[in-house]
């Protein structure tokens, strides 16, 4: 009994944990149900959502891909718009174009008509003129072309002449002062001439001393002096070359008196040259102060009584330019009182007017423009100074004063003998001036006057017209100027006269 209850006991228990294992099966089954659902309901939900997102990526695609093709449809109708715009153009242009094609070959034709008519009486007209004038269309047209030529050198001359009369007083004045210039400075035999003193020696002996040991004299006296001692064959000679002449003349009262003394070393070399600069400074100055005395003026600052001085050794063209000077300014002052302007003013620049020419060797440039910056520099007042700078017409006269010296200078300059010349090459000048004018057809005459400086020409009347005249003047002038070569500028003058004789009976 007791077994019996505990088997009904046991099989509770069983019975029991079986329905509990059961309970806890479908607690566990229904667990997984739920979380299973769970599951599900959130894949549901990603799903959907997935699903949205994807459906408004799509509707944003489609959206831009409309608005893309919106904008490409509008370009399209705007290119559409603008093509149909130009074909219109292009069809109204052809329009029109075809209508001036039109009215151009109808134009055209015209003109063609009309050419043929006008031809057809310029025919007309040419046979009526050849018949009554006689002469043929190749001789009216050589007549006419004769005609025609000939007008236009007269037309050529009268023009020809306006521009030079225009020109010449700047243009060749400058042209052949610059010419004249580098012939003074260049020309081999004023170069010859005026660059070298000769020294007489007592004896051909003292050539030797002179030369010294080794050359050490003549070395020593050429660095003192800055000249070139040539001793040649030349008997009892010595020749001293240089183109400054204060330095030339330095070194020849040194070596006078070397010889004189007979001590010949280079110490003593030295003792003299510097004895003989003093003298020649003193002399200078004796020179330029004996000239402002001889003018008449005052005033004038040392440095220019200096320079002054240093035109007594100065040349051009043979004339001596301390003496042009003095020269100048009485003329200048002369022209001056004739005019009733201040006559010592006018002395005073014409005194100073080449001034500058003590400098060129050691300045560059104009000797006008350089000396009027010297006077300026030493207190000369404004006209002096533009008198002295524009003497030559490098700058512009601002007063009456720089014509004076410009015409006082030309006046001394062109004084017969003022300037010499080699006798030979003079004449041969003067010849080949003749020759030349010569050379040219019309000319009886011709006559080189005023030291070579103008060429007069005699025409025949009748054949060298009086516009022809300028022509010929102006080719003679340019055949002179390339073949010959000459200082200063030469004036061609050609003369034309018809003289008319009748007797009174």
């Amino acid at each position: 009994m007791v077994l019996y209850f505990w088997g009904i006991t046991n099989r509770r228990k069983d019975d029991v944990n079986l329905e509990a294992a059961h309970a806890e099966v479908e607690g566990i089954t229904k667990e997984a149900r739920t979380r299973s659902e769970l599951l599900l309901k959130e894949a549901e939900l990603k799903a959907k959502d997935l699903m949205v997102g994807a459906r408004a990526e799509a509707e944003r695609e489609i959206r831009d891909r409309r608005r893309e093709i919106a904008a490409i449809e509008a370009k399209l109708e705007a290119r559409e718009e603008s093509f149909e715009k130009r074909q219109e153009a292009f069809e109204r242009r052809e329009a029109d174009l075809n209508r001036r094609d039109q009215s151009l070959r109808s134009r055209e034709k015209s003109l063609t008509e009309k050419e043929e008519q006008q031809q057809a009486l310029i025919d007309e007209a040419r046979g009526k003129l050849e018949a009554v004038a006689g002469l043929t269309r190749e001789e009216a047209k050589r007549s006419l072309i004769e005609e025609m030529t000939g007008q236009a050198r007269t037309e050529a001359a009268r023009h020809i002449r306006i521009v030079e009369e225009e020109a010449r007083e700047e243009a060749d004045r400058r042209a052949k002062r610059i010419v004249s210039i580098a012939i003074e400075r260049l020309a081999g035999e004023f170069v010859a001439e005026r660059t070298v003193s000769v020294l007489a020696l007592p004896n051909d002996e003292m050539k030797g001393r002179i030369i010294g040991r080794e050359g050490r004299n003549i070395r020593a006296i050429e660095a003192a002096t800055g000249v070139d001692i040539i001793i040649d064959d030349t008997p009892e000679a010595v020749v001293i070359s240089c183109h400054n002449p204060i330095r030339r003349e330095i070194a020849r009262v040194a070596l006078e008196r070397l010889i004189s003394d007979g001590r010949i070393h280079p110490g003593r070399i030295e003792e003299v040259v510097r004895k003989a600069e003093q003298d020649v400074e003193e002399s200078i100055r004796e020179a330029g102060q004996r000239a402002i005395i001889e003018v008449g003026v005052h005033g004038i600052h040392p440095e220019l009584v200096k320079l002054l001085g240093m035109l007594k050794y100065r040349y051009s063209y043979a004339q001596n330019v301390l003496m042009h000077s003095i020269e100048a300014a009485f003329i200048c002052g002369s022209m001056a009182a004739e005019l009733g302007l201040n006559e010592k003013q006018a002395r005073r620049a014409a005194l100073l007017h080449d001034i500058g020419k003590a400098l060129t060797h050691e300045v560059e440039g104009s000797h006008a423009l350089i000396g009027g910056e010297i006077a300026r520099k030493y207190g000369e007042s404004a006209k002096i100074v533009n008198a002295i700078a524009a003497h030559h017409e490098e700058v512009k006269a601002e007063t009456i004063l720089a014509p004076l010296v410009d015409a006082a200078d030309a006046l001394s300059g062109a004084r017969p003998g003022a300037r010499r010349e080699v006798l030979e090459s003079y004449v041969k000048r003067l010849e080949d001036l003749e020759a030349i004018a010569k050379s040219f057809k019309g000319v009886e005459k011709c006559f080189a006057v005023q030291a070579g400086r103008e060429m007069r020409v005699i025409v025949e009347p009748t054949q060298i017209s009086d516009e022809d005249t300028s022509m010929l003047a102006r080719d003679v002038a340019r055949k002179i100027e390339t073949d010959m070569t000459y200082p200063g500028q030469i004036r061609v003058t050609v003369i034309r006269e018809t003289r008319a004789t009748e007797l009174a009976k």
